[in-house]
């Protein structure tokens, strides 16, 4: 008992966690929430459909990407290329330690050995030892791992017209075998020219039926598939191949061009028409997606269709595979209540604002020809100048939206490449509102960014002898405005700050006579300002 309530909260849970979902993507959609980000920062578009922006399981992502929809890296050593088959490489004079026991060659084992095993083999002859096999690895692409024909040696198709050739020859000679006993019939029997003339088309069209038939041990070894042929005697029956009819064109053939439909060679399809603009009465094959989009099969799945949107919506559970004729019925319910829908809709439309073209009156002449009194007043290029104002144009989307206290629309704002907002001049779209203070504020960081700058470059251009430097308040701490530092102390300064903050970190490096010395110089002083870690700094973090 316990457990089935389990899954129905289970069940409850998810079937809620999916309408937050779903409102929340309708929310993004519409622009009321935030765009999502990926790994690199970058905003998601919410209008890209779930079956491409979900990323398949195996890759088990945990934030929401659009990595898997990029193109792959192709690794540069892949190759097309094939194995040099029977090819030798070095043929040794006397046996050597570790090889083929029967041939000699240093490439196989005795056990893997393709000669003939002989009597008594090279490691006890030293005789006719055989060469070395060719050995090649290679490490093949997508493409070349599922190529049927990588290695296929062009030289063999040779083989494939000699066997037509002598077929054909073949039939040749049954031919005329035929014509020569025809010819002594005609001279033992001495028939009329009449009767010896429709004897002969025949004979002839029997001959073209029969010559398939001449010299089948030479013909091409097809795939003797066989099926039964209806005919009128029941005793009898047909063997035809299950091939395709030579007078007819094979669908690669009915367009040549290379941009033209797709044909996949291993189940014989063409999904596209390959004859587009061809007349539609004239040709006789318009691709397999003719009988996909029509009849019966666009009904099924449509019914498919519908049996998925039940499930996913959570109304019915549906399986067209486990009850088809539920699902048939639920699919004839629906059409019936879509229809008398759109029916009581249309009555209502019709209720309201009537049916114009059952009614009989005349249009009034101010309507049909769209006369009236209000006055425009145009230039001399058409342009209208007052009486009429012009219909703005408006967008599917909400406009003038302002969000998180700001008084115009995100990109009102445009500096150094990056889009904005105009009222408080910020590039973060999802940022509050700061107003003329946060204007402000960035310009006077701006001005302390720009002094320090030109300060620092100063400094840097001044390298000789002491200089006076007056410093500004540092983390709560005041600096004589007088002070004077040498440069050479306070870099031997900064080297003992070092090496005294290694050894605090490290305490077996720290030595037992410690001697401590209160005299401090101002060059040490700085040091240790310079090197001090503040808590307060949003920054001490890098120094790790």
């Amino acid at each position: 008992m316990f457990v089935g309530i389990y899954v129905i909260a289970v069940g409850f849970k998810s079937r809620e966690e999916h309408r937050k979902q779903q409102e929340l993507e309708e929310a993004r959609k519409a622009g009321l929430a935030p765009a999502e980000m990926d790994e690199e920062g970058k905003e998601i578009n919410p209008h890209i459909p779930q079956y491409m922006s979900s990323a398949p399981w195996y890759l088990n992502t945990d934030k929401p990407s659009l990595k898997h929809q990029r193109k792959w890296k192709v690794d540069p050593n892949y190759t097309k290329s094939w194995y040099d088959r029977g090819a030798k490489t070095f043929q040794a004079d006397k046996y050597r330690k570790g090889a083929c026991e029967n041939c000699g060659a240093m490439t196989h084992k005795t056990k893997l050995c393709t000669e003939r095993p002989r009597k008594i083999g090279a490691k006890w002859t030293n005789k006719n030892i055989a060469p070395d096999e060719k050995i090649e690895t290679f490490d093949l692409d997508y493409d070349g791992k599922r190529d049927r024909w990588n290695g296929y040696d062009t030289a063999k198709y040779a083989e494939v017209i000699k066997r037509y050739e002598v077929r054909d020859e073949a039939r040749r000679n049954f031919l005329k075998e035929q014509q020569l006993k025809k010819l002594e019939k005609k001279r033992n029997k001495k028939i009329d020219e009449e009767e010896s003339s429709d004897a002969d088309e025949e004979e002839e069209d029997a001959l073209k039926h029969d010559e398939a038939k001449a010299d089948e041990s030479k013909q091409m070894d097809f795939s003797k598939v066989e099926k039964r042929v209806r005919t009128t005697d029941s005793r009898t029956a047909n063997k035809i191949w299950n091939l395709r009819i030579r007078e007819d064109t094979a669908k690669y053939l009915l367009n040549l061009d290379v941009n033209s439909a797709y044909y996949d060679p291993k189940t014989r399809s063409m999904r596209e028409d390959p004859l587009p603009n061809a007349d539609p009465n004239e040709k006789f094959y318009a691709g397999d997606n003719q009988y996909r989009m029509s009849g019966e099969a666009l009904e099924f799945k449509n019914l498919n269709i519908h049996a998925l949107q039940l499930s996913e919506k959570g109304q019915e559970e549906v399986i067209m595979q486990a009850a088809p004729s539920q699902a048939e019925l639920l699919f004839k319910k629906y059409k019936e209540a879509k229809e008398r829908l759109k029916k009581q809709i249309q009555e209502t439309i019709m209720e309201k604002y009537g049916n114009a073209a059952a009614s009989v009156e005349e249009i009034p002449k101010e309507l049909l020809f769209g006369q009236s009194e209000r006055e425009v007043e145009y230039d001399r290029c058409g342009r209208v100048i007052k009486g009429m104002e012009l219909s703005v144009p408006k967008s599917k989307y909400e406009e003038d939206v302002y969000i998180n206290n700001h008084t115009s629309v995100w990109g009102s704002w445009w500096k150094d490449q990056q889009w904005g907002y105009k009222c408080c001049q910020q590039t973060i779209k999802n940022s509050y509102c700061t107003g003329v203070a946060g204007i402000e504020a960035a310009e006077e960081a701006a001005d302390l960014i720009r002094t320090n700058v030109e300060r620092h470059a100063a400094a840097s251009n001044d390298r000789s002898g002491p200089v006076e430097e007056k410093r500004f308040v540092t983390w709560g701490s005041d600096t004589p405005e007088d002070l004077v530092l040498d440069r050479e102390k306070l870099a031997e300064a900064l080297k003992k700050e070092d090496e005294r903050k290694k050894e605090e970190k490290d305490e077996r490096k720290r030595k037992y006579n410690v001697q401590w010395n209160d005299q401090v110089t101002p060059e040490e002083m700085e040091a240790y300002r310079m090197k001090r870690i503040h808590e307060d700094d949003p920054m001490k973090n890098l120094l790790h």
